[in-house]
């Protein structure tokens, strides 16, 4: 594989994760193309479960992909990915033969302490049929909150749209605005530097 980013190609990628069996919902900027949002993205984010028999499947389907950590430069060798690799990792940057794909343990709930993982995503996901496949997509509710708490320039900028579609599907406004320091715990006030009992 060279050096340069192949261009995103999500039909293969889902096809591959599909024939390896692998569980997963698409979060992130192709989860919000897949509810109508028209922000262009370059890579896949998922979140798979995070069962070992499903990460074993999950690393099957990425070495067929070619996978490679991006961050790492070419010339370092890494053994094969496994899922005990994966295991041992919250976030999974990986350059693939079909373009860059996240693989993210949790996605941002809003609630430091308790993030969105396959097993609560999966449950609010709506379905999709591509390729043949049925693939699950986070709830619009999911992606936005995680966009909010993420407040990168390229969530801010995506987040106009997403609340609009947001408001259009369910008839309703978007779940309430998240930050990074909106949802605080009670011991997280304790343990305020500065605050003492």
């Amino acid at each position: 594989m060279s050096e340069a980013t192949p261009p995103l190609d999500a039909e293969r990628i889902v096809e591959v994760l599909d024939r390896h069996g692998v569980d997963y919902v698409i979060v992130g900027g192709v989860g919000a193309r897949l509810h109508g949002a028209s922000h262009l993205t370059y890579d896949l984010d998922l979140c798979p479960g995070w069962e070992p028999a499903n990460l074993d499947r999950l690393a099957a389907a990425l070495r067929e992909l070619e996978a490679r950590l991006r961050d790492l430069p070419p010339d370092v060798e890494l053994p094969p990915i496994t899922g005990k690799t994966l295991r041992e990792m919250s976030i999974g940057t990986w350059r693939t033969s079909a373009g860059d794909l996240d693989v993210l343990r949790d996605i941002s709930s809003g609630d430091r302490h308790h993030p969105n993982s396959y097993e609560q995503l999966v449950n609010r996901a709506t379905t999709r049929e591509f390729l043949g496949c049925t693939i699950y997509v986070a709830d619009l509710g999911d992606i936005i909150t995680s966009k909010e708490v993420a407040d990168r320039p390229k969530d801010r900028e995506a987040l106009p749209e997403l609340r609009v579609l947001y408001a259009a599907q369910s008839g309703a406004a978007p779940p309430e605005k998240h930050s990074p320091r909106a949802v605080k715990s009670p011991s997280d006030a304790e343990n305020e530097p500065g605050r003492h009992n």
